[in-house]
Formats: C-alpha cells, structure tokens, sequence
C-alpha cells in the first residue's frame, strides 16, 4: 500500500487498517517509505509508531541528520526530552539539519531555564541560517521569557518583515505586549490593532483595551473593554479596568455599573467592592459606598486600605462608636498602619474614653510628628485634658514649622504663662 493511501486511511479516521498497512511497511517496506510514513504517523499523533519506523532506520544511517532530527522531535512529543538531546548532539555539523537541530537544542536548554546556552546555540543557527525567521522569533520568544524587552522587540521587528505570523504566533500580538511591558503605550497600540484584525482572540483585546487605558486613551478603551464584555462577560479582569476607565471620562454612574457587573460575574473580589466603595463616595451614595466597602473588609478582615476609607467615611458622619467597632473587629495591626491609631484616638476622644485616647495620641505621636494636622489635633487634645506642660511643647513644634501663625503663637504664649 502507498504511504499516500496510509495517509488517506488515517485522515477518514480507519486507523485500524493504517495500523495494518504501518506493520507491513515496518517489515517489508523500503527505507524511503519507512521514512515517508514515520512523518505522516507523526503528523497524525502516532508518535510510538513513528519512534519505531525511525530506530529501525537509525541501524543502517546513524548519523542521517533527517531521521535524527525527526526521531528527536517524536522523543520530545513522548516526554524524552534526556534521548531527544542526545539524538540532536549526533547531528554532524556539516550536516544540512544541522541548524534546525540547534534550534530544536535551544528550545530544549530554554524550557531548562538555561537561557544563555539556548542564546549561544540560537545565535550559532542564526549564521548557518541568516534568512530563517523561525530563529527570529526563537530569539524574540528567548528574550521576551527572560524580560529583555527591548532585544525581544527587536527580533519580532525582524519577523515583521516577511510575516505577521508564525509557528501559530500572532507576532503583532507579541509585539504590542512586548511595546505595552515596556511602557510603550502609544507605540504597542498599533500592533494590537492589527493582531485583532488578523484574529479576534479576547486575550489580546484586553491586552488593547488595557494598553489605551494606560495611554490614556479612556474612549478607546471603554470600547475594547465592552466589546471584550460582550464576548466573554465571564472574563473577569476586564470589569475594573472598564470601571476605571469610566472614572477618567467623568462618567462616574457608568463606573459604579460597571463595578456592580464585575461583582455579578466575581463576588469574591476585594478590589471590586473598594473600587466600587469610593466610587460610590464621588457620587454621593454614602450608603452605597458603606456597603461595598463593608463587603470587601469582610472579605479581607486585614484590607487596611479598606478600613482606612471607610473610616473616613464614618468619622465624617461622627459614627464614633462605628469607627472604634470597625478598628476592634479588624485585623488590620495598627502599628503597621498608624493612621488607624489616629483614627482610634479621635473616636475614643468623642466617645469620652479620655485615657485609652491618649494613650492612642502618645502611640500616633511617634509615627506623625512631623504631620501638621495630626500634631493641631493632638494639641487640643492635651489642652482637653489639662496636660499643660505636653501641649506646650506641641505648640511649639508647630510654631517653629510655621513661625508665622498668629493661632499657634497666642496659644503657645498663654499655655507657657499657665505652666
């Protein structure tokens, strides 16, 4: 039977009758069709098969770069990466494989994390075969995986100039990633475009939309990212950004929407309910931000950022009691984040627990003794309590900060003259 025929048999999916016709060749068939056939079973997955056709060939040519080559590649699909190295280093150097071998070594040293050896071999194919763009885009992929940004473009760039894709890539698509890493935002632009003109794959419209973001391009982006919700409302990465990028256009009621959805598809998301949280603030809906910023603390009993907020909030609408609850029920450390120690000592304050606030001020003092705002409250404070001596020397920090406040003068001189 043809190879051709063996073939025909395994595209119709008869792979019983291929395998017939496999065992026939294995035994009886000339060393041409063995060839011949350990590719077409390799293209169709049948890589045990394959293996055997090219061991038996490997008896009579040992050093034949073709069947090294291929039978290194088969040990590769089969997990043997150790064989697969060994049959690629017998690949003569005068052999006309020979630069497809250092690329298939390169591959092999870098998924071994030995990125420099995988260069050097890269590098010495790239004499061999100077006009090969798969090497261009080996050494694109070698240096983008390590970071090097600017050399990874650069071979891409190469690539470009005789196609947009290769080996499945989309190298538009990696370059606007690789522009978009490196800050490059208005540059990575363009190349997003086109890699979504070649094939819509929702990956890269985040990457666009979240690239215009960065941009500034707020309208832009708002449009990829919708689009982008539209076809995978599940994708759940894109809601903030979308929220975000509303903010920036002034559409703070479309930012807050979006937010809401991005719950919908991900209610465990802290950054949501913040986001959310203080976007409700900027509308006015105290309420609203309560809630969402009282979901994402209790997602995360340690999100400082979360209590700080909301404290302010509460602290506004001098909801002391709710201030003192929320630092108690927390598990945020206040001494990792003092301004909860303020927070706390203006609470107590109102709610006339005198001696635990001071202790709270005293414990703040080390931490905002610098901060004008801190150092006027905590002042009037001491001045509260009857602690003369204490308030003076604050006062007098103040006055040397700001020698020309009549309020902090008069005050110093007359709590001088009463201690």
């Amino acid at each position: 039977m043809m190879i051709e025929e063996i073939a025909e048999l395994l595209e119709n999916g008869r792979i019983d009758e291929a395998l017939s016709a496999y065992r026939q060749i294995l035994k009886e068939g000339t060393d041409g069709d063995r060839y011949l056939l350990a590719e077409e079973l390799f293209r169709f997955g049948l890589m045990e098969e394959a293996k055997a056709l090219l061991e038996m060939l490997l008896i009579d040519y040992p050093k034949e770069g073709e069947i090294l080559l291929l039978l290194a590649e088969t040990l590769l699909e089969t997990g043997e990466e150790e064989r697969a190295m060994l049959m690629l280093e017998k690949v003569g150097h005068e052999d006309p494989e020979y630069g497809r071998a250092l690329l298939l070594m390169a591959d092999l040293y870098q998924m071994d994390g030995l990125y420099e050896v995988s260069e050097q071999k890269l590098i010495q194919a790239k004499k061999i075969l100077p006009e090969e763009p798969i090497l261009d885009f080996a050494l694109g992929e070698l240096y983008a995986e390590q970071g090097k940004l600017a050399e990874a473009i650069k071979w891409y760039e190469q690539v470009l100039k005789e196609q947009e894709e290769i080996a499945g890539t989309n190298i538009n698509q990696r370059m606007a990633e690789c522009l978009s890493a490196s800050g490059a935002f208005e540059e990575a632009l363009p190349y997003y475009e086109k890699a979504i003109a070649q094939k819509l794959e929702i990956n890269t419209l985040f990457g666009y939309a979240f690239t215009a973001l960065q941009a500034g391009r707020h309208k832009t982006a708002i449009e990829r990212f919708e689009e982008l919700k539209v076809l995978d409302p599940e994708y759940h990465s894109l809601y903030l950004h979308l929220a975000k990028a509303y903010e920036m256009e002034g559409m703070e009621e479309e930012a807050l929407d979006a937010v809401k959805n991005g719950i919908r598809q991900d209610e465990y998301n802290k950054d949501l309910y913040f986001y959310g949280g203080k976007i409700a603030l900027k509308v006015g809906d105290e309420t609203e931000a309560e809630r969402l910023l009282r979901e994402a603390i209790a997602l995360d009993p340690e999100f400082t950022q979360g209590v700080l907020v909301l404290n302010r909030l509460l602290i506004r609408q001098e909801r002391y009691e709710d201030v003192d609850g929320l630092i108690r029920d927390t598990e945020v450390n206040e001494e990792e984040e003092p301004q909860l120690l303020w927070d706390s000592a203006v609470a107590l304050s109102h709610l006339e627990q005198y001696s635990q606030a001071l202790i709270k001020y005293r414990l703040a003092y080390n931490f905002f003794k610098d901060n004008q705002d801190f150092l006027y409250d905590y002042g009037y404070f001491l001045i509260e309590e009857g602690k003369i001596a204490e308030a003076a020397e604050v006062f007098n920090i103040l006055v040397n900060k700001d020698p020309g406040n009549e309020e902090f003068r008069d005050l110093l001189q007359r709590l001088v003259g009463d201690y």
